[in-house]
């Protein structure tokens, strides 16, 4: 393998500044992009769908929980998607590993909640039922609406709390962020919290 120059503490700091303006600009590029998104048109969700989850089946409406966000994944679980690796077990002990690995990159679920199972055809009406991918919704009572859609190679940035909720509707809901007016915003913070004491703070 060719190595990079070998330098001293003076230069490799010289280099690591350089190399931190252009990731500020990318920085400051994601968040302008975070914020157009928030500045996305909403499409009202008409159909009625029901997913199975640990109590039952549910609705669309139900897996909001009483938030007003709500983000889905469709993860491929059946017998013809888990042959590869070869040896890495089968269903139904295992999902897809695509899926699998995606799911292994997101932060503690206390902090984004639950997971479902789809029943209907929510994945074909929602771009997923050829290939995975992440919608985002948000509800105003009983109306739901599909705020963002993101696919392909565009999943390998989702993993960490804040890729979700850089795609939702209201963004991380912190006072720095270019929000549409009105937008609900807390101090940076404000909100965050230790995965196991959720709903236990006011």
């Amino acid at each position: 393998m060719k190595t990079p120059p070998i330098v001293s503490p003076q230069e490799w700091d010289a280099a690591r500044e350089q190399l931190l303006v252009e990731e500020k600009k990318l920085t400051r590029a994601r968040d302008a992009l975070a914020a157009k998104r928030r500045r996305m048109p909403w499409m009202a969700v008409q159909k009625e769908y029901r997913f199975e989850g640990p109590d039952g089946p549910v609705s669309l409406l139900d897996l909001f929980e009483g938030r007003r966000q709500l983000i889905v994944y469709r993860a491929f679980y059946a017998p013809d998607v888990t042959t590869y690796p070869p040896g890495g077990g089968a269903y139904p002990e295992r999902a897809c590993a695509g899926c699998s690995f995606l799911a292994d990159q997101v932060a503690h679920p206390a902090h984004l909640n639950a997971w479902y199972t789809i029943t209907d055809d929510f994945d074909k009406d929602f771009g997923v039922d050829e290939w995975h991918g992440t919608n985002a919704f948000i509800r105003d009572g009983e109306r739901i609406y599909r705020t963002y859609f993101v696919n392909l190679r565009g999943d390998e940035a989702i993993g960490s709390t804040w890729s979700y909720l850089d795609i939702t509707a209201l963004g991380r809901q912190e006072e720095w962020e270019d929000s549409p007016e009105g937008y609900p915003q807390t101090p940076p913070y404000a909100w965050w919290n230790y995965h196991d004491a959720y709903g236990k703070t006011p």
